[in-house]
Order: structure tokens, then sequence, then C-alpha cells
């Protein structure tokens, strides 16, 4: 896997994170135990533990067992983030695998989803990390419930104010990036400086991620993404490209029909799509991801090793040029 490989630094730590995260798993409860082995043998890119351990490398004291309980905590937390997602989307699939929800049903899925969450918490109590990590952790889950709330919130109501959509992006995801990068140099003692310049790399690439995420919605396709191009749309989600759209398109009017309406078809996606897509909506939105992928590599810290600094790059550079 590409992104694997773009974190040569850490190979063999990220190997030992799949090993850590199958022990973290296992449950007296056998359904538990088969529901977290699913999910973590399901796959996933591991984006969030590895931009934590690529910022706590940066630290001369580094110890990589001591690093990885909260390495899979936070890998816990997104795994049970997802699962929830599931139920909420009513996702049959998610990386090719059935889902937890498809699988053993609703309730059952939401529940080991709570499990997991509690399962990172214990994680980082038991060893030892400290009532701040902890309160920067509690943090990121609420966020991520927060921003669900919002978007559920806004769903077919089209609107266009691009700076609740950046909060919504924000607490949904590149607030997540930030604080793995931020612990990072928390866990390890790197000082606030470094805490600073590392959880802003990880929320501009955290807004970098979200938009690019929201870009392939409309310009890929189901076999590279999982889902129909336009999902968003037919769920009543309104992203940059097409908030964009919804201002310049001299169609404008037809496509705030369409998007504002829960009963929608799929040809109704379909001419959305169109309208979307022959506006700038998407090379504007591509426009915003370069300016954040470049505030994130300003913002890295001038003391990081240069291995480590190129880590970074690459990993900002990748999400530039990502197709699924």
């Amino acid at each position: 896997m590409f992104i694997h490989s773009m974190f040569l630094l850490i190979k063999k730590d990220l190997a030992l994170l799949e090993e850590e995260l199958l022990q973290a798993v296992v449950s007296p409860v056998d359904r538990i135990t088969e529901i977290g082995t699913h999910l973590v043998k399901s796959g996933g890119k591991r984006l969030r533990p590895a931009l934590f351990l690529l910022a706590a490398r940066s630290s001369k004291d580094f110890d990589a067992k001591k690093m990885m309980p909260l390495a899979v905590a936070l890998e816990l937390i997104h795994m049970a983030s997802l699962v929830h997602d599931d139920v909420l989307d009513h996702a049959d699939t998610r990386r090719g695998a059935v889902t937890a929800n498809a699988m053993w049903g609703n309730q059952q899925a939401i529940l080991s989803g709570d499990y997991f969450f509690a399962r990172a918490f214990l994680l980082i109590v038991e060893n030892g990390f400290g009532e701040r990590v902890s309160g920067r952790v509690a943090q990121l889950i609420m966020d991520l419930s927060s921003g669900e709330i919002i978007q559920n919130k806004e769903l077919y109501r089209a609107s266009r104010d691009v700076e609740e959509y950046y909060e919504r992006i924000a607490k949904k995801t590149a607030n997540f990036l930030a604080i793995c990068c931020e612990l990072g140099a928390i866990a390890t003692n790197l000082g606030a400086e470094a805490e600073r310049g590392l959880r802003a790399y990880g929320k501009y690439v955290g807004m970098a991620f979200q938009i690019t995420d929201d870009l392939l919605d409309l310009t890929s396709n189901e076999k590279k993404i999982g889902k129909p191009a336009g999902n968003d749309i037919h769920e009543g989600i309104v992203t940059l490209p097409v908030i964009r759209a919804l201002e310049v398109s001299s169609e404008r009017e037809e496509l705030l029909s369409i998007v504002t309406n829960p009963s929608m078809t799929r040809e109704d996606v379909e001419r959305a799509l169109v309208i979307v897509r022959a506006s700038d909506g998407i090379e504007y939105a591509r426009a915003k991801v370069r300016e954040f992928l470049t505030e994130a590599k300003e913002a890295l810290p001038a003391a990081l090793p240069d291995k480590v600094r190129d880590t970074f790059c690459k990993a900002a550079d990748y999400i530039a040029k990502r197709e699924s």
C-alpha cells in the first residue's frame, strides 16, 4: 500500500501496531473479539497512529514500545467512530469488507463501538499517559460527535456558509489528525513550540484530506471509492465544490432544487453532478487543498529531524494526489 511505503521511517512501528491492535480487541466476550478482529483485518490506512508515531519519533528518546499503546488507542477510536458512522449511514460495506452493522446488526455494532472507545481510554490510563493526554483524546471524541451532529442538522439544507463547512470538516476529520500530531509531541515532551507546530500541521493536512474526500465523491467512481459518485449529494451533504457551484453556476437554481430534495432520484444526482462539474467548483476546491497543504508544510516546527520533516512533507504530497 502506497501510504505505508510513504512511512518507511516508521515501517517497523506500523507492523507492531497491527499486532498490538489484534491483541487490544481481544475480550472475555467472544462476540466482541470477533467483531474487533473483523474490523482490524478489514484494513485501513492507519494514518492517524502513523502521524502520532512520526511526531513522537522527533524525540531523541523515542521508545516504540512505550508509545504503542497510545497509537493503538488512537486507531481504536477511529475504528469505533467508523462503526458508528456505518450504522448512521446504513452502510453495508467499507473498504470492500462487510460492515459490522451488516454482519451483526445495529445494536451489536453500536455497543462494540462503545466498547472500543472505552478500551482506548483504558489503554491510556493503564500506560500512564496522564491527564493531559486523556483530556486531548476526550476532546477529539467530542469533536467527532459534534461534527456529525452539525452535519446531520444541515442535511438537505444546502447551506452556502463556507465557514460552517470548514467547522464541520474540522470537527469530523481535521481535529483528529491535529490531535494525533500534537499528542506525539506531548507524549515525548517535545515542548510547547513543537506541540503548536505539529498540531497546526495536522489541522491543515486534515482539512485538505477531507476536502479531497469530498472531491473524490464528485470525480471518482464506485470501483475506486466503494460508493457511487455523488453519494454525498444523495445523502443531503453539501460539500465545498457544491457550495461553490451554488454560488457561481448559471444553473444554480436547478442545482439547489436537487440538493434540497430528500426524495431525489439517481437521475437527479447525475444531473447535479453535471452542473457541479461544469462549474469551477472542483478546481476551486482543489485550490483550497493546495493552500491548506502549503500551510501544513510551513507550520512544521523548525527543530524536526530531517527524516521526520521529509516524511511529513511526503504525507502532505500524498493527500494532494490521492485517488481513493
